[in-house]
């Protein structure tokens, strides 16, 4: 029995089976100091050789100049490869904080990494215009406003008037939303006043973005006068459902 135990014994030295176990586990860290002597050395003479100057032990005294470890991280540049709401569109390049990118684009293969060969292939106007869905990556979330919202159009109670684009620009404006006249498509049919029965409803105007997205914004009439007295008292919000100026009025499609 113990001659087999010492055959076996021998055997396990000669083999690589348990050597692992006996060597050192290195793992690489990437710790990097920048430091910075305290005391520089003197030049060389010219007669001088390497050996023959010896450093003292104030040369091996350093002071930490930087600790890489605590070094802010660079933003990540990425080329988007689909369109992401509020971000951008396909070819589009962002720099975005190194988590972020990674969790919300790399890993759902919304978008690559900038390297000259993705910029080659997913660069900008290169295969990607069937891509496109909006022209703008904010256009969505302002087609969505733009159809929750209610414009007051403020017409005059004493001069006759003709609703005009210009008209609906200006209540736009008062509203803090800047559009164009010739972005505003109003409903075939005129809307003329002052009329009381028309105080208080609604119509729709066609409002077109960045030339290609359209979207229909409700505009409710209110007739306004400068005599103190004349003044008629505007509609709440909340007094809903608005009546519309025309019969068939279809409702605005949801955005999301």
């Amino acid at each position: 029995m113990w001659g087999h135990l010492q055959i076996l014994g021998r055997a396990l030295k000669a083999s690589n089976l348990l050597t692992l176990s006996n060597q050192n586990i290195y793992q690489q860290l990437r710790t990097t100091f920048i430091l910075k002597r305290r005391s520089p050395p003197g030049l060389y003479k010219k007669w001088q050789t390497h050996g023959s100057k010896r450093l003292k032990a104030r040369h091996f005294i350093y002071d930490l100049v930087e600790d890489t470890n605590l070094r802010k991280n660079e933003d990540l540049e990425v080329i988007l490869t689909d369109y992401v709401k509020g971000v951008g569109n396909p070819g589009d390049k962002i720099k975005m904080k190194e988590n972020f990118v990674y969790n919300n684009f790399l890993l759902p293969g919304l978008a690559v990494y900038a390297s000259e060969q993705n910029v080659e292939k997913f660069g900008k106007n290169i295969g990607i215009e069937e891509k496109l869905k909006f022209s703008s990556p904010y256009v969505q979330d302002t087609m969505k406003y733009l159809s929750d919202i209610t414009v007051k159009i403020l017409m005059n109670k004493e001069v006759a008037w003709i609703i005009q684009p210009w008209h609906v620009r200006s209540s736009f404006r008062r509203a803090g939303i800047h559009v164009p006249e010739d972005a505003i498509k109003l409903p075939e049919e005129q809307i003329a006043g002052p009329n009381l029965d028309l105080e208080g409803k609604y119509f729709e105007v066609i409002v077109t973005i960045n030339n290609r997205e359209t979207v229909p914004v409700k505009c409710v009439i209110h007739h306004w006068s400068t005599v103190q007295s004349e003044k008629l008292p505007p509609k709440d919000d909340v007094e809903l459902p608005l009546i519309p100026v025309f019969a068939q009025i279809s409702e605005p499609p949801t955005v999301t």
